[in-house]
C-alpha cells in the first residue's frame, strides 16, 4: 500500500478536533482530561469567589476607617455593629470592644490585665480573618504545580497507546501516527490550561491576602494603643 492510499483511508477515521480527540482517546487519558477540566473549573470558581471577597474587604475597611477616624464614640460605633455580621477591621474592633465592655460593665473590674486580654483578643481575631483570607488558596497552588505533570502523564500514556497501535498495524505513516500523538498532547495542553491561570491567580491573591492582613495588623496596633491610653486615664481617675 502506498502512502497516498494510507492517507486517504486514515484521515476519515481520525477526527482532528477537540471533541474528536477527547472521544477517541484511551480511557485513562479521558479520565486525566476530565480531572484536569474539573480542576480548572474549580480553580476559576475559587478565583472569582476570592476576588469578590477581597473586593468586599477593601470596601468594608475603607468605609470603616472613615467612620472610625471621624471622631465617633467607640461605644456608639460598637452598638451600631453589635448585631451585624462583620469581617475585617469591624471584627477586630468588635473583639477588642467586647473584652473592654466585659471589664467595665461588670461589677469586678480586672483592669490590671485588660490590655493583655485586648491584645490577645485582637490576635485571635486577626488569625481568624487570616484563615478566611487564605482559605482555598492552597488549591490554586496545588493545581498550578501538579496539573502540568498530570497532563504529561496522560500524554505519555496516550503516546504508549499510539505506539502499540502502530506496532499492531505495522504502519508508521504520518497519517496513522499523527491522530494518536495529537490526542496524547491534548492532555498536556489541558494541564497547562488549568495550571497557568491557577499560578497567576495564586500569586496575585496571595499578595492581596498578605497586604490585607498587614493592614489589619496595623489597625490592631493603633486601636490597641488607643484603648491603652483610655485604660491609663481610667486607672488614673
Amino acid at each position: 500500500m502506498n502512502t497516498a492510499a494510507v492517507v486517504q483511508t486514515a484521515l476519515p477515521s481520525a477526527e482532528i478536533s477537540l471533541f474528536g480527540m477527547f472521544w477517541q482517546a484511551h480511557i485513562v487519558v479521558k479520565l486525566v482530561m476530565m480531572g484536569l477540566i474539573a480542576a480548572s473549573v474549580w480553580c476559576w470558581a475559587i478565583i472569582i469567589d476570592k476576588s469578590l471577597l477581597f473586593g468586599r474587604y477593601r470596601r468594608s475597611m475603607n468605609q470603616f476607617e472613615e467612620v472610625f477616624w471621624s471622631g465617633r464614640s467607640l461605644d456608639e460605633l460598637y452598638r451600631s455593629l453589635e448585631d451585624r455580621p462583620v469581617h475585617g477591621m469591624q471584627a477586630l474592633f468588635q473583639a477588642a470592644m467586647r473584652e473592654w465592655r466585659r471589664t467595665f460593665d461588670g461589677q469586678r473590674r480586672a483592669v490590671g490585665s485588660l490590655q493583655q486580654r485586648i491584645d490577645r483578643a485582637l490576635d485571635l481575631a486577626i488569625q481568624r480573618e487570616g484563615e478566611t483570607l487564605q482559605a482555598r488558596l492552597g488549591v490554586l497552588a496545588t493545581v498550578g504545580s501538579s496539573a502540568p505533570f498530570i497532563g504529561l502523564f496522560g500524554t505519555v500514556w496516550g503516546i504508549m497507546t499510539s505506539f502499540r497501535s502502530i506496532a499492531a498495524s505495522n504502519n508508521t505513516s504520518l497519517a496513522v501516527v499523527a491522530p494518536g500523538i495529537a490526542e496524547a498532547l491534548f492532555a498536556t495542553a489541558i494541564g497547562l490550561f488549568a495550571a497557568i491561570p491557577a499560578v497567576i491567580a495564586y500569586n496575585k491573591l496571595q499578595s492581596e491576602a498578605t497586604r490585607t492582613q498587614a493592614r489589619l495588623e496595623g489597625f490592631a496596633d493603633e486601636f490597641s494603643s488607643i484603648l491603652s491610653r483610655q485604660i491609663d486615664e481610667r486607672v488614673a481617675a
